[in-house]
């Protein structure tokens, strides 16, 4: 009904008229992407069929949007990084490419946290991204500008990374989709910082959406001939799936306690589950849950299985160059002489001190190996766990920095490499995003995925912000 060139036209529109606001879009590609959209209008003039084309090009002119961490020809790729503020990518991330074969057309690119390593996207490149329900609030990250364009209806598709929550966290506090697959399904070349060592099992890229359809026919896209692992084309009996669901942590120092709002949200999904589909949630208590924050710092320091340390973080900061002093970088940042951002450098602060204890890192890597099983046993061929995506809404800009360590309901899931969908629960009584993550074994995406597209039909997913 409507021409490629319209559709993307008026993504680029919805962008100028909003991005001066929510600082999502950090460079466009707006000239490049009509004229792909003026191609395929030639394309779908000159009528090869219907069929044809939407087996070769499944997103055909679909608006897309990519975190800036990746390599998109022709765009920035600093990671918010300064020292690299003047590298423009000269190749497209496997994913990208994939996207682009696919028929998807890129906008341009979206802000994340400095080295995708915080959960506030902001840095001393692009500055900071605001939430657009509440410009007041965080975005999360690292893939926040993802989260934001696509919760203010900017773009169709987000391409994300996720190594502690930088898919989910950004998704819940924005109100869209995003779905972390299990570990090793979706290519992460191409982007930077890449994973090194251990931590190429615990990095997973993965999509984000508005709306729960669209999550599978992307994830198909990007993960191309690794698909063949995923049971995507099952078809899923919602009556048959073992539900599962666990309120919080079990009440770790480290991480707040569990906003009653999401606690409340989480009791309305078991209710609807429930009465709906007549199944009976299992209510479980993970002692080692309680250990989230520590048995994921340790695993992801840990060495890999050929004995190759974790790269160092302060050694990212460096670029090529020499390592970063944290202490240093700390003292000239209290006089505004930093390059970085403060959360990068606590982060180069509290690397130092998680190798001083050696035996209480194995313990904790031990333990975390132990829960991957539990959890693999507990979830089975037909299971799917509810649990909180973050303790609390989407924080005020800052509030963060006073408990770093809350994107452990998060960050756990990656170290047992699991695949989880977040899925969002309408709004709550502050106008912000309500959510739920959907966990189960590995390689049970398609569970989590058709739980997601349930749950966005019960509860009504995605909420135009500014609506209320």
């Amino acid at each position: 009904q409507v021409t490629c060139v319209e559709v993307v036209e008026a993504y680029v529109e919805r962008i100028r008229e909003v991005n001066p606001l929510i600082n999502a879009v950090v460079k466009d590609r707006f000239e490049e992407a009509l004229q792909e959209a003026q191609q395929v209008d030639k394309l779908l003039s000159e009528g090869p069929g219907d069929d044809y084309l939407e087996e070769k090009f499944p997103l055909l002119g679909v608006p897309i949007t990519v975190k800036e961490a990746f390599s998109l020809y022709g765009m920035p790729n600093t990671s918010g990084l300064v020292n690299r503020r003047n590298v423009i990518a000269t190749s497209d991330a496997t994913v990208v490419s994939r996207l682009k074969q696919a028929g998807a057309i890129p906008l341009g690119v979206t802000n994340c946290s400095e080295l995708c390593m915080w959960y506030e996207s902001s840095n001393r490149v692009y500055g900071r991204t605001n939430n657009p329900y509440d410009l007041q609030r965080i975005v999360g990250g690292s893939s926040g500008g993802e989260g934001s364009v696509l919760a203010a209806a900017c773009s169709v598709i987000g391409v994300g990374s996720d190594i502690g929550g930088s898919i989910r966290m950004p998704a819940f506090f924005n109100g869209v989709f995003g779905h972390k697959p299990t570990t090793g399904v979706v290519p992460n070349d191409g982007q930077f910082p890449n994973a090194h060592g251990v931590r190429t099992s615990y990095l997973c890229t993965g999509p984000m959406c508005r709306y729960a359809e669209d999550l599978e026919p992307v994830l198909r896209v990007m993960a191309g001939p690794g698909v063949s692992k995923l049971k995507l084309n099952e078809k899923v009996s919602l009556e048959k799936i073992k539900f599962h669901c666990m309120d919080h942590d079990g009440g770790s120092i480290f991480v707040s306690p569990v906003d009653k709002e999401i606690l409340q949200a989480q009791k309305k999904v078991v209710e609807h589950l429930e009465s709906d589909l007549g199944v009976q949630v299992q209510r479980v208590a993970i002692h080692k849950m309680k250990y989230s924050f520590q048995i994921w710092s340790a695993m992801m320091s840990s060495k890999d299985s050929e004995g190759q340390e974790a790269q160092r973080f302060t050694d990212l900061l460096g670029d090529h160059g020499k390592p970063v002093w944290p202490l240093w970088e700390l003292m000239k940042w209290l006089v505004g002489m930093s390059s970085h951002t403060l959360p990068a450098i606590a982060l180069g602060l509290t690397e130092k001190l998680v190798n001083l204890n050696l035996s209480g890192k194995a313990k904790l890597v031990s333990m975390g190996k132990s829960l991957q099983e539990e959890m693999e046993a507990l979830l089975g061929p037909d299971g799917v766990l509810l649990y909180p995506s973050h303790p609390t809404i989407a924080p005020k800009h800052h509030s963060p920095i006073c408990m770093p360590f809350n994107f452990a309901y998060t960050a756990i899931f990656n170290v047992l490499g699991l695949p989880v969908t977040q899925c969002p629960l309408g709004l709550g009584s502050e106008g912000l995003p309500l959510g739920i993550q959907l966990v189960a074994a590995a390689y049970n995406d398609h569970l989590t995925l058709a739980v997601a597209r349930y749950l966005e039909k019960a509860f009504g997913g995605w909420v135009l912000p500014g609506k209320v």
